[in-house]
């Protein structure tokens, strides 16, 4: 009877050490690889890289250092060539539009706009959940996901409060709902547990599908600008990397034209599958179609209105933060809009490519650390009678963003992420493993375009992230429009819905512990779905107009062989 505890001690013990193996066997077992040819020396790096990620056995940031160390040693690339992937014009546009995201934040400007959009929708459940998600789509194609979503969960929780917070389970006390009829008293008692269990079920149904629709809409919303999400910064970095002639032909304008149709398609039909499953079509009960609001409504409209008002008016800092963040966005617009001349092909005589939408985001944001949060002496209107008076007891005012706030909260470990995914791409093309991966290939030519897009579509969105490189490397040497599979590819990369740990906004609703995994997945393979029905339909309509897709460009023929 003792072996049994000491077997289960031993199995645990294993269990603990197993990081240990997975770091120290994973280079051994895959060692093969780098004992063959440079191509296959680079795929050892790759699938290195890929075991170490999924597992996290180092720290994602760490992990994404290996190619210097592993292709200088491999004689896939020089140190210096490889050092230069990690700080690209990519990267640039990253930092430089996380940090105007960081001030938004700094001056709570994201949660005046979201509390303003919600009094606009109501409270009534299926626009109250429309609310949810057309403020959380918002925001996330500005600033990240994960703090989009932590900072909407609390005031969905809130509004929750106010709307099933107060039930009485007196028959008595009850001011609307079915009436039970008082003449059988037993078969009355039954309708009314019968009407209590239904409350409570529809509670949590109304609870989950309002906590889903904010997660969802966060991941979904990235989608639209190529700062609002990882993969869309990978893909315009690959596309300057493998495709340096490419003529800038994916920039902000050209991305937002294209997405922000698929991502208000997807998120729309993503409302409506969350109030099907979740809040139900009683147009009468959801709608608040010829009805008047209960006390319940009016306490949760109360409560976010008064969320508001305790924000006061807005400040100088916020209307400051404001109007960069409106100039930043209109010269992304501007800058080189394909259909006519931008800005930049005035300014430096007939050469847009001068300046990027990195310069534009960078400028902003050293605005950012230059202009004072307070207003000037000469703007007097702005000022009232106590900020005159203590005005010469004080020093300078502060930047509208310091350099505190921004090494406090700037995820610099997606910096290094980006640019470990910008050195693989770039050994795979040193190597000539996308070459040999395009080789292999070739009996995908038969297949129609869209059935390629769509298979790899369900490998991105099933699987993981990493299978967009292959795509890439594989989309030139078939005759492919390399955009007809990378674009799909990215979006799919973003519409993680069926696990917790899928995105860090799942975790974030997970951790509250009102949705199962079960919920999760059943509700996110339809999402899944839907994502990749969306991606199908805007790459076979607007995306084969925008991009011309249906012929192979010139800037393509750089990857062919020699």
């Amino acid at each position: 009877m003792a072996v049994l505890p000491l077997r289960v001690k031993m199995l645990r013990q294993v269990w603990r050490m197993k990081d240990i193996f997975i770091l120290v066997c994973s280079p051994f077992i895959l060692l093969p690889l780098a004992l063959s040819t440079k191509a296959a020396a680079c795929a050892y790096v790759i699938a290195l890289m890929a075991v170490y990620w999924c597992t996290e056995v180092l720290p994602l940031a760490v992990t994404a250092l290996l190619p210097t160390i592993l292709f200088p040693v491999l004689g896939i690339m020089e140190s210096k060539d490889v050092c230069m992937q990690y700080l690209k014009d990519t990267n640039m546009l990253f930092v430089g539009g996380l940090m105007v995201a960081l001030a938004v934040e700094h001056w709570n400007l994201h949660k005046r706009i979201a509390l303003r959009v919600l009094l606009l929708f109501g409270v009534r459940p299926a626009l109250l959940m429309l609310g949810f998600m057309g403020v959380t789509a918002f925001l996330s194609m500005w600033i990240s996901n994960t703090a989009t979503t932590a900072m909407m969960v609390p005031i969905v929780q809130a509004v929750l409060d106010q709307l099933q917070g107060n039930v009485d389970p007196e028959p008595s006390s009850r001011t609307q709902g079915p009436t039970v009829v008082l003449h059988h008293e037993d078969q009355g008692k039954c309708m009314e547990l019968e009407e209590l269990s239904d409350v409570e079920e529809e509670k949590r149904n109304m609870s989950k599908g309002l906590l889903l629709c904010v997660c969802y809409a966060a991941s979904i919303g990235g989608i639209a600008t190529l700062t609002g999400t990882g993969p869309n910064l990978v893909l315009i970095g690959q596309m300057g990397q493998l495709f340096p002639q490419n003529g800038d032909v994916i920039n902000f304008a050209s991305w937002f034209a294209f997405a922000f149709p698929t991502m208000v398609l997807m998120l729309t039909l993503a409302w409506f599958w969350l109030q099907v499953l979740y809040v139900g079509c009683n147009l009468r009960k959801t709608w608040g179609c010829g009805t008047v609001r209960s006390e319940k409504e009016r306490a949760a409209y109360e409560l976010i209105r008064q969320e508001h008002l305790q924000l006061g008016r807005m400040s100088y800092g916020e209307v400051s933060v404001l109007s960069l963040f409106i100039l930043m966005v209109a010269l992304w617009f501007t800058r080189d809009p394909r259909f006519m001349d931008g800005w930049a092909t005035h300014v430096f005589n007939s050469n847009a490519e001068f300046v990027t939408d990195a310069t534009v985001a960078l400028f902003i944001s050293v605005l950012l650390f230059v202009l004072p949060s307070e207003p000037p002496q000469y703007l007097c209107c702005w000022r009232r009678s106590s900020d005159t008076e203590s005005q010469g007891s004080r020093g300078p005012a502060p930047s509208l963003l310091t350099w505190q706030v921004t090494q406090k909260k700037m995820p610099w470990n997606i910096v290094l992420l980006l640019g470990g995914g910008f050195a693989l791409a770039k050994g795979s093309e040193e190597s000539g493993l996308s070459r040999w991966l395009g080789a292999q290939m070739t009996p995908l030519q038969s297949i129609p375009p869209w059935a390629i897009a769509v298979v790899v579509c369900l490998l991105v969105a099933t699987f993981t992230e990493c299978a967009s490189n292959v795509a890439t490397a594989t989309s030139s040497p078939s005759c492919l429009n390399p955009l007809y599979v990378m674009i799909p590819c990215t979006l799919s990369a973003s519409f993680a819905f069926m696990l917790p740990v899928a995105t860090p906004p799942n975790a974030i609703i997970f951790s509250y512990g009102l949705l199962k995994v079960s919920d999760m997945a059943r509700t996110g393979v339809v999402m899944n779905i839907i994502g990749i029905g969306c991606i199908s339909l805007a790459i076979n309509s607007w995306g084969r107009l925008m991009f011309s897709l249906d012929s192979f460009p010139p800037w393509a023929n750089t990857t062919t062989p020699l």
